[in-house]
């Protein structure tokens, strides 16, 4: 669907966005959602500097404990929280790579909730696939990716890739 020029594109143009709308990076971070949205989280990161010559705080925020669909899901302990700055009266840019049904953000919404009160969140996704089922929209979005619930979708920095879910032999 998109080659790593086209995702490496979407990736400046959003960086470029949040500055605009933001009037700048003045008490901005980025935090970067487990473990999809790290990798999306620190482009946008490099990509600020390089425009703006500042470098933004980065985080990594672990949901999995958060999420209403814990038992349905694999808990991985590699994907750990490590926000090594205050987002106390800060505004935060969520980033994650692809948008779904809007419930991971909700869990990281109530992460980020206990680490502090930001000023504002904002979100930042690679993909917007649709089918949402909470009343959650992207600010920023690298592309709107209609898809059918049985498809999956894959956002890396290298590519994005379409396919279908595979019915599996339990």
């Amino acid at each position: 669907m998109l080659d790593r020029e086209a995702v490496a594109r979407a990736v400046r143009r959003m960086a470029h966005e949040i500055i605009e709308r933001n009037e700048g990076l003045e008490n901005l971070c980025v935090v970067g959602l487990q473990t999809g949205g790290v990798p999306f989280g620190s482009a946008i990161v490099r990509q600020l500097r390089d425009i703006e010559g500042t470098e933004v705080p980065f985080g990594k925020l672990d949901v999995a404990f958060y999420r209403d669909d814990i038992n349905l899901r694999p808990v991985l302990p590699e994907a750990v929280t490590d926000i090594p700055f205050d987002v106390d009266r800060t505004t935060v840019v969520l980033v994650d790579d692809v948008l779904f049904t809007g419930r991971t953000i909700r869990a990281a919404l109530d992460a980020l909730i206990d680490q502090g009160r930001a000023r504002a969140v904002q979100l930042a996704v690679m993909i917007d696939r649709g089918h949402r089922e909470l009343p959650i929209r992207p600010d920023f979005v690298g592309k709107n990716l209609p898809t059918r619930r049985s498809e999956v979708v894959n956002a890396t920095l290298e590519g994005v890739q379409l396919g279908e879910m595979q019915r599996g032999g339990h």
